[in-house]
């Protein structure tokens, strides 16, 4: 990376830049033509050679006679109400070069406020920025060069189409190619600053499990994907710097193997997990328990006796681990990482009695684009687990209140069957501005009507003990999107999402993720007043794949902001378009791995 120069500091810091790169990406607002005039059009800026014949005062105007030398004509300037500097510029007898706008009147050329200029033969760049417009066009002179760019890590045709961008040979729109330059360049000043703040710090954990034999113990076969990130997992727990990797999995796709696989290599060190609710960390533990036999597994929770934890190969927990004295362990990951801060997820890993940092693994069932992906490895390894153990088989529809009957013998047939029903209201208590029943107006219909019908929501304390009593006992489970990620519900066939439009696509996927979790035949329900057509809808209701689901999320929403941590909505990038530009992405990925 290419250093500034120190007396640009405060000019780089007031554009709010660090780079060369990132100046070049500050193009012109438009460009002065600075080249000599052939003609003279009336109402057009023209620029002049020409020596002045005559100056004549008045009180409110100064009128100059040129003499255009490149024109062969005479043009009479007039300026009105002129400051002193100005006047200072016309001296009788002088030759110089001037610009100004010419019109032909009264049978003569006349050039309102012609202005005197110091160079001519080229397109003058116009900038919109805090600095003044010739600080900021002097700057831009002196550090945009393609060898500037070039130095500071560019591919020598992105240096060249950039510089072409701010020095113009003639005056043109953007073509392809300069577009296709500054998305370049966009990309490969952000994921530069990713990797600028990636630590690698080395470790003394080395694993050594032996995976693939525990991998032949197992009642079935990974898929390909669980296969290749158990292998990079491995790959990173042999090295000599402390891992740090994100591991994304579609709904279904069986992280928890990933997750078990991961304990076996670290072998024979400890391993500890931090998953958001107890439900979850209960399920974790029944798995451990039930492939990982030989190893002794301690629960967590708020509700478990405080007692020693050295004993133990593989601790799982809620956040309450946190609050106990943690023994050495070579490997920490989170599940569900999104679902806690950045602080309780990096006080974890210092919570541990270690000399050295330990490995860390963060799992995520909120698919990402492979966009996403590309750009995040910049900062943090990611392995992206796309399959699934068997294929869902979900109808999903899109419904509204005339199908309501038909919707109620749906469920009826269901239940008589012993499957489950979810049904998400996006709200709680009743709303003046959403056109949608809450949970409180809706309960009383299902629970008159139907029997077992079970009630939570995000701010309701019992939920996980609800959540538990309705996989055992219920029929229908009413609740807003708490129950988005998480608890594993085999019986549950159907779900039901009031107000789906309102809903992102990524969220609505993970909800119907729910159902068919053992391969039982699925069906998600999308409930709307929205009357005609829906694309959003539409084209979710056709597509299963939460990574091309995440795809079309970000076309709806437009992109975020992975360095100040939201990836939510709100556009990032002035030129390129991480839903678009893939392809884009990719070749920076390339070339900063080359170089």
């Amino acid at each position: 990376m290419l250093s500034l120069p120190s007396e640009d500091g405060e000019k780089f810091h007031r554009l709010g830049i660090g780079s060369i790169t990132a100046l070049s990406l500050i193009i012109p607002h438009s460009f002065e033509d600075r080249r000599l005039s052939r003609e003279l059009l009336h109402n057009a800026p023209c620029v002049i050679d020409a020596t002045v014949k005559h100056v004549m005062r008045t009180p409110k105007t100064l009128k100059i006679t040129l003499f255009a030398h490149n024109l062969d004509c005479t043009i009479e300037g007039v300026i009105f109400y002129p400051k002193p500097y100005v006047i200072h510029q016309f001296s009788r007898g002088e030759r110089a070069f001037y610009s100004g706008k010419a019109q032909w009147e009264m049978g003569k050329w006349t050039m309102v406020h012609p202005m005197k200029i110091g160079t001519v033969g080229q397109l003058v760049p116009i900038y919109k920025t805090p600095l003044r417009a010739d600080v900021m066009r002097r700057l831009v002179e002196k550090n945009i060069t393609v060898e500037n760019l070039i130095v500071d890590g560019l591919p020598e045709a992105i240096a060249r189409e950039l510089y072409s961008i701010h020095f113009p040979q003639l005056p043109k729109p953007m073509n392809e190619s300069q577009l296709h330059a500054l998305k370049f360049g966009e990309f490969f000043e952000y994921m530069r600053r990713l990797r600028l703040k990636r630590r690698y710090h080395t470790t003394s954990y080395r694993a050594s499990g032996d995976v693939k034999q525990w991998m032949k113990t197992l009642p079935f076969t990974l898929t390909s994907d669980q296969q290749n990130a158990i292998a990079e997992i491995e790959s990173d727990l042999r090295g000599e710097y402390a891992s740090r990797r994100m591991i994304v999995g579609d709904v279904g796709s069986g992280k928890t193997m990933v997750i078990l696989a991961s304990v076996v290599l670290m072998q024979p060190y400890r391993s500890i997990l931090m998953a958001p609710t107890t439900i979850l960390a209960a399920q974790l533990y029944e798995e451990a328990q039930k492939f990982l036999p030989h190893l002794q597994i301690a629960l967590v929770t708020n509700a478990t006796k405080k007692t020693p934890l050295e004993g133990y190969d593989f601790i799982i927990g809620t956040h309450a681990l946190l609050h106990r004295p943690l023994p050495e362990a070579g490997l920490v990951m989170v599940d569900e990482q999104h679902r806690f801060g950045t602080a309780q997820r990096h006080a974890l890993s210092k919570l541990t009695k270690n000399d050295t940092p330990p490995h860390y693994l963060q799992f995520s069932a909120t698919p990402i684009p492979r966009t996403q992906a590309m750009i995040d490895s910049a900062y943090i390894d990611v392995s992206l687990i796309v399959q699934t153990p068997f294929t869902k088989n979900i109808d999903t529809r899109i419904i509204g209140k005339r199908d309501f009957v038909r919707l109620l013998e749906h469920i009826r047939s269901e239940i008589m069957q012993h499957h489950q029903i979810l049904i998400v209201y996006p709200l709680v208590e009743q709303s003046k501005t959403i056109n949608y029943q809450s949970i409180d107006e809706a309960r009383g219909y299902w629970e008159k009507n139907f029997e077992h019908v079970y009630v939570t929501h995000g701010k309701d304390k019992e939920k996980e003990a609800v959540l538990m009593a309705f996989r055992e006992g219920g029929n229908i489970l009413l609740a807003t999107t708490v129950v988005e990620v998480g608890i594993s519900l085999p019986r549950l066939s159907t779900v039901v999402i009031v107000g789906a439009e309102r809903l992102g696509l990524s969220t609505l996927h993970q909800l119907r993720g729910r159902v068919s979790r053992r391969g039982l035949q699925g069906y998600c329900y999308l409930y709307t007043h929205k009357s005609g057509k829906n694309e959003r809808l539409e084209l979710f209701s056709a597509c299963m794949s939460g990574f091309e689901i995440a795809a079309l999320d970000l076309k709806f929403r437009s992109s975020g902001d992975l360095l100040e941590g939201s990836i939510q909505s709100g556009k990032k990038f002035r030129f390129a378009d991480i839903a678009e530009d893939e392809k884009i992405v990719s070749e920076v990925k390339n070339w900063l791995d080359k170089h």
